[in-house]
């Protein structure tokens, strides 16, 4: 049961990521989002700061600290609201959630069964490896389907 409920998230959470794809269209300009639109309004740091409460030159930190990408959510959230926006933070998987869950699995399984097949080779009761593939898969469905997968063991 706690299994198809972690399916069915990963189903939704892809779905609603997919829109966000391809992420190279959120990709930052190069002085950051806060100057590129500061400049767009025509605003200038002054007058940005006014809005935040803050002096120019922390308008001009706030800058260099997002495109050097070690702004704090917090400031820019104060940014982006100071410009009328709304600050949009999102964490966008490269693949589906799927795809990253069943090679986690598949890495666990074959790292598992790497190692029995080398034991039982020192014990000279190798395994066929035509069957590699097929052994991957049920460990996966038999062993694998109630195991926390990022716990390193």
């Amino acid at each position: 049961m706690k299994n198809d409920s972690r399916k069915r998230g990963r189903l939704r959470l892809d779905e609603r990521l997919r829109a966000l794809q391809p992420i190279e269209q959120f990709k930052a300009p190069p002085k950051g989002w806060v100057r590129a639109l500061r400049d767009a309004l025509g605003m200038t740091g002054a007058q940005l700061g006014t809005r935040i409460g803050v002096r120019p030159q922390t308008v001009e930190a706030i800058e260099k600290s997002e495109a050097a990408g070690t702004i704090q959510l917090n400031t820019l959230r104060r940014a982006a609201e100071a410009m009328d926006c709304t600050l949009v933070y999102a964490l966008v998987p490269n693949s589906s959630l799927g795809a990253v869950v069943e090679a986690r699995a598949r890495k666990i399984a074959t790292r598992e069964l790497q190692r029995v097949a080398h034991t039982m080779r020192l014990e000279a009761q190798g395994t066929d490896e035509a069957d590699f593939e097929s052994r991957v898969q049920a460990y996966i469905r038999d062993k694998l389907s109630e195991r926390d997968l990022w716990n390193e063991t």
